[in-house]
């Protein structure tokens, strides 16, 4: 459902000049999905999304590209938070469960983070092993995801 919601998003604020998150909201509850302000806020932090100048003198929200990210980047992070089931860490190998046949695009997103704790990643149909260089780094790592998904 986030996924979906998310992709109308994107879609809507392409196609109109939305200005508020109310109007946002409003767009969204007629395309049939519920949405409060708190979801349309927190989407729109996801989704990278800012308000920008128009042509009129107005603001309207757009897709944020951040500088050295790449679309790409952006869609592999999307995957990542679309799949992933659980983190967990056992001494310093992280073990990611993701939806069936997602693993692969998951690890790929993480290889994009480049992390420089990570040692390595290898990822099977549903599960994705990383060796980290430490146990703390292990821990920290699992942390900063769990954030990451929220």
């Amino acid at each position: 459902m986030k996924f979906k919601r998310h992709n109308t998003i994107l879609r809507l604020i392409s196609e109109n000049d939305v200005e508020t998150q109310q109007q946002l909201a409003e767009l969204l509850v007629a395309e049939g999905f519920p949405a409060t302000q708190a979801t349309v806020s927190r989407d729109i932090k996801e989704l990278n999304i800012i308000k920008v100048h128009d042509h009129d003198e107005h603001y309207k929200y757009a897709v944020a590209k951040t500088e050295g990210q790449s679309s790409d980047t952006t869609k592999l992070h999307t995957i990542f938070r679309e799949s992933v089931i659980s983190i967990d860490y056992a001494v310093n190998t992280v073990v990611i469960r993701t939806l069936t046949g997602t693993a692969s695009a998951a690890a790929a997103a993480i290889d994009s983070m480049h992390l420089p704790n990570i040692v390595g990643t290898l990822a099977g149909d549903d599960t994705i092993f990383i060796v980290m260089r430490s146990q703390v780094k292990a821990q920290d790592f699992c942390t900063d995801m769990r954030n990451f998904l929220k």
